[in-house]
């Protein structure tokens, strides 16, 4: 049975869709069959994979026009704006909170791990991912009004799991896009960690424009910064220690992290083919 992580953040901008592509990338190339699924209707994921332009997306699926296995492609099921209609539709439904808990059923046996990007709101869409989910991972930027919403993003992770989902829990809060060359950036490590204690991850994703670059090529930044890349494979590690029965292919894998060589469940390393690349991402994620 795969864990499931809702990546999550009630503000826009704190490397949530960064996050989930470079850890998917992280964990295949340590030879986790791990899938990435866009839950965001802005489609940021999905361009940041290069796959955009998928007919099939998670809107079918939680419509009910196709099932999950059609929609994956590269390991990944994509979004786009049909995304938010989707969600205007399912608003009167019954069972709207359960829909992509029943669409991934299928294919949870296929995968070891399955990391959900939601969108930078609490409503439908992210209530969807946490009952889906057995873990929650939340994305906090170096900034106050980002902090504060830290606090609301756990308060919706607990409600989910008081009410819809009793097996949810928090895998980690991130510190994500921070300098720690500034003082701003150390008081707001220290205010989370004094808030939140042991849940705030020890690793700390360096603030980059490297990343807007990575995203509009759609390359991971394990391939266009590998230096960079180092804190997302230390995050990778932190969050096997923190997933029991997640294989740690870490030592083995060790030399093809960077290669490019190592595939994914479905046999290519971090990216689909070239010919993907190009399409027009929006960097703000």
């Amino acid at each position: 049975m795969a864990h499931t992580i809702a990546v999550l953040s009630q503000k826009g901008g704190t490397g949530k869709t960064t996050a989930v592509r470079t850890l998917a990338d992280a964990f295949r190339r340590r030879g986790v069959q791990t899938l990435a699924i866009d839950l965001d209707p802005q489609g940021n994921l999905s361009d940041y994979f290069g796959l955009a332009a998928e007919k099939v997306t998670i809107a079918d699926v939680l419509c009910g026009r196709a099932r999950a296995a059609e929609a994956i492609s590269y390991d990944l099921i994509p979004a786009n704006l049909a995304l938010a209609e989707a969600e205007l539709l399912l608003a009167g439904k019954m069972g709207r909170e359960l829909r992509l808990r029943r669409a991934l059923a299928e294919v949870t046996g296929e995968y070891e791990l399955i990391l959900i990007d939601c969108p930078p709101s609490l409503g439908l869409l992210t209530v969807n991912a946490l009952v889906a989910s057995d873990r929650a991972l939340i994305t906090a930027e170096a900034q106050y009004f980002a902090l504060r919403a830290v606090d609301q993003a756990m308060e919706v992770v607990e409600l989910a799991r008081d009410t819809l989902n009793p097996e949810l829990a928090v895998l980690g809060l991130l510190l994500n896009r921070a300098d720690m060359r500034t003082l701003h950036s150390r008081a707001a490590l220290a205010s989370l960690r004094e808030r939140y204690g042991a849940t705030v991850f020890e690793t700390v994703v360096r603030s980059s424009i490297a990343y807007a670059a990575s995203a509009q090529r759609a390359s991971s930044i394990l391939d266009h910064r590998p230096d960079l890349g180092e804190d997302y494979l230390a995050l990778a590690g932190e969050v096997s220690e923190r997933l029991p029965g997640l294989r740690n292919g870490s030592d083995a894998c060790s030399s093809l992290i960077f290669s490019g060589a190592s595939a994914g469940a479905h046999g290519y390393a971090s990216s689909p083919p070239p010919a993907s690349v190009g399409l027009s991402p929006a960097l703000s994620q």
